[in-house]
Formats: structure tokens, C-alpha cells, sequence
């Protein structure tokens, strides 16, 4: 979410708040009241709803623009703002522009040729648009690129354009990988090591037959600084599968959190039913702090102990509603399969116009076999500005509705 000034999330069952969610029943509202929905849906574009950089909100602004025929314009004027707001509104033009607007196609191209973020909004249509959209803008390119100060990055448009290019430099790591696993294991046992070198001892290991040396060792892989465990243990525990779970046990009822959250996960990850207190606790925790972002997680481990575990599904129905943190309903969705599925046609049907690519697919997969559905994901298989995955599941499912009239 941006902090251009200060921003509240507007009640989840309202329509300002559900399409600042990006769920499917505020597309739907706003369609059935084009003028009440036109100001946020300019608002969604013209500010950064979003919980997190993962969440997914560009096609289903488009589609809404698209949709309840509301102008281009403002977003075209959006291009001349700040670098954020500037590709929040290109990202948005560019799908117009496939869906058939030529003022979204004129605007962006436009903007390369003057606009102050041109090579950004560049490389986003190169990635979008067919390559004769953009390709004759090569030799524009390539007079304001001779005024920048760094060479463009080796991607599209640049290579096209025959333009030297810069390419990532990956900083050079210790050299670890011909160390034997004794070795590594004894790096990571070794008090004086420090963080960096127990990680890059964590990387060797993960790239070989997990050992099961690492397992007394865990307790003592929790990062210097504290509270959390070193980056890739939790990895390289994975990878020990059910071999973990005896000391995970122990690891559950610590009094340090990092290690008996990855205690509980290791429980839960092979359905250990005590694991399951834990993870309704950790839920219940989760909901009472408003914690947007983890959720999910648990939730899918939930999944695992099916309708033992009934007293998460409130919190799980809760999440779905109000979470603004978009990239986790589809998880709860498919948690929710699994411990009580009462209820979810309705879920599976709204999430056909959902912001989220994963939720889409759910939708598509698992919604009933109704007009609307049947109306819906037809759209979903003929939209230009759809995923190709949604699309080919879409038409998937609507050869199965052909099947059976």
C-alpha cells in the first residue's frame, strides 16, 4: 500500500472496500452501478491499494475501466506523475490498449516519445504487447538513451534495438560446495561462525541429499540478531521430510518462537495431530493482531487435518472477506475445501471476477454449473486481456458446459 498521504482501508462490505480488495463482488457491484463505482475504481489507479507488491491488481482495474466504459484519459494524464503512479496507470493502459482502446495505445506511445519514466513504460509494453506495437519506436529509444545516465538492463526492448545493455552482476558467494557434509555440519555447530557462513553453509547442504546430521543442530541455527532462524533452515529442514519429526516435537514446546513455530510446521507438514492446537492458536493470534500477511500458510497446513479442524474455518471465511491482502484468498479458499465446504459456490462463483489469477482459476475449476458461471467464465475465455493460463482453463471448462446442455 502507498504512503503518498495517509490511507484506511474503507469497510470490507462496502463497494469502496471491496474493490480496495480487489474482490470479485466489488467488480460485480460495480457493474450493476457504473457511476457509484467510477471514483474508486480512478482512485484504485491513482493510488496503490495493495497490501503487498505480489497482490495482483492491474487486469481487474482494466477490466473495470474496460468494462463500465469509463474514459482513459485520466489515466493517460497519470503518466506524467511520479515514477509509482506513472507505471501504476501504464500497466493499466496497456491492457486497454490489447482490449481495443486507442487512446490507451496512443497515450503510452506518446509517453515514450516524451514522457519523463519513457524506458520504464517501454519495457512494461514490451513485455505485453506484440512486438510491431512497439518495435518502430527503436530509433526514438535510441536518441533518449544516448541522454541517460546508465545503460538499460539486457531484457526487451533493449536487445531488439541492438542497444548495449548492463547485465545483473550476482556478488560472489564463499566458495563452500567442496566441503564435505561433515565439514558443513561442523561450520554450522562452530559458535564463531558467523550468520553469513552458516547460511552459505546452509546452501551447500540444500544442494545435496539432506543429511541427517542437521537435525540436533537446528536449536542452535536461530540468527544472531534473534528472534528468527537463519536464512534457508527452514528449507533445509523441509528436506529431511518425515526424518524431523521426532526432535520437532521437542522443537514445538521451546520457549524460543522461531523454533517452535518451525516445530509445529514440521508437525503439521506430516499431519501430526499435535501440531493441530498449535496451528489454531497461531490462527486465532493471526486474526486478533489483524496479521494480513501469514495466514495463509497456516491455513494451508490447516488443510491438512480436514474437518478436525472445524474451529479455524470462521477465521479462514473471515480472511476471505476482509483481507486486504489479495494474493492469500485463493489458500483460504482451498484450506476451506478441506476442513468445511459449506457455503463455497458462492465463494468459487465471485471469485470468477476475483483480481487474482489463482482465485480466477479456482473459480473456474469449482464453480457450479449455473447460468452466470457459465456467462462468466465464456467472458474469461474470449478476454484479450485475461492470462493465458485463465483463458485455456476456461475453455476447458466451457467444452465441459457444451458437454452436458
Amino acid at each position: 500500500m502507498s504512503d503518498e498521504d495517509e490511507m484506511f482501508y474503507a469497510p470490507h462490505h462496502s463497494l469502496e472496500g471491496l474493490l480496495q480488495r480487489g474482490r470479485g463482488l466489488g467488480a460485480v457491484r460495480a457493474l450493476q452501478d457504473p457511476a457509484a463505482a467510477a471514483p474508486f475504481v480512478y482512485d484504485g489507479i491513482r493510488r496503490d491499494w495493495r497490501w503487498d507488491g505480489i497482490d495482483e491488481r492491474s487486469l481487474y482495474l482494466a477490466r473495470l475501466v474496460r468494462d463500465l466504459e469509463l474514459s482513459p484519459t485520466p489515466l493517460v494524464e497519470q503518466l506524467a506523475g511520479d515514477e509509482d503512479a506513472c507505471l501504476r496507470a501504464a500497466r493499466v493502459l496497456e491492457l486497454l490498449a490489447v482490449s481495443g482502446s486507442a487512446e490507451a495505445r496512443d497515450g503510452l506511445r506518446a509517453h515514450i516519445r516524451e514522457g519523463e519514466h519513457w524506458a520504464d513504460v517501454l519495457e512494461s509494453v514490451a513485455d505485453r504487447w506484440p512486438a510491431d506495437w512497439w518495435e518502430d519506436l527503436g530509433r526514438v529509444a535510441r536518441a533518449r538513451m544516448g541522454r541517460e545516465a546508465e545503460r538499460p538492463w539486457s531484457r526487451e526492448p533493449w536487445i531488439r534495438f541492438g542497444m548495449e545493455t548492463r547485465d545483473v552482476r550476482v556478488r560472489p558467494r564463499d566458495g563452500l560446495t567442496d566441503r564435505s557434509d561433515e565439514e558443513l555440519l561442523a561450520l554450522l555447530a562452530d559458535t564463531r561462525s558467523s550468520d553469513r557462513v552458516k547460511t552459505d553453509a546452509l546452501r551447500a547442504l540444500t544442494g545435496r541429499p539432506a543429511t541427517e546430521g542437521l537435525i540436533p543442530l537446528v536449536p542452535l541455527l536461530g540468527a544472531s540478531a534473534g528472534g528468527r532462524p537463519l536464512a534457508l533452515l527452514r528449507r533445509a529442514v523441509e528436506r529431511l521430510g518425515a526424518r524431523a519429526v521426532p526432535a520437532a516435537r521437542g522443537w514445538a514446546a521451546d520457549d524460543r518462537e522461531w523454533l517452535a513455530g518451525l516445530g509445529v510446521d514440521v508437525l503439521a507438514d506430516h499431519a501430526e495431530a499435535g501440531a493441530l492446537p498449535f496451528l489454531l492458536r497461531r490462527l486465532a493470534d493471526h486474526w486478533e493482531a489483524r496479521d494480513w500477511c501469514g495466514p495463509d500458510p497456516t491455513g494451508r497446513r490447516l488443510a491438512r487435518f480436514g474437518p478436525a479442524a472445524a474451529e479455524a474455518a470462521p477465521f479462514l471465511r473471515s480472511y476471505w472477506l476482509r483481507n486486504p491482502h489479495s494474493c492469500e484468498r485463493a489458500g483460504y479458499l482451498e484450506a476451506l475445501a478441506a476442513i468445511d465446504p459449506s457455503g463455497l459456490d458462492h465463494a468459487h462463483t465471485e471469485s470468477l471476477w476475483d483480481c487474482e489469477q489463482l482465485a480466477r482459476m479456482l473459480g473456474i475449476a469449482h464453480a457450479p454449473d449455473i447460468p452466470e458461471v457459465r456467462e462468466r467464465i465464456a467472458a474469461l475465455r474470449d478476454d484479450p486481456m485475461e492470462e493465458p493460463d485463465v483463458r485455456a482453463a476456461a475453455a476447458e471448462r466451457a467444452a465441459q458446459f457444451a458437454d452436458t446442455p
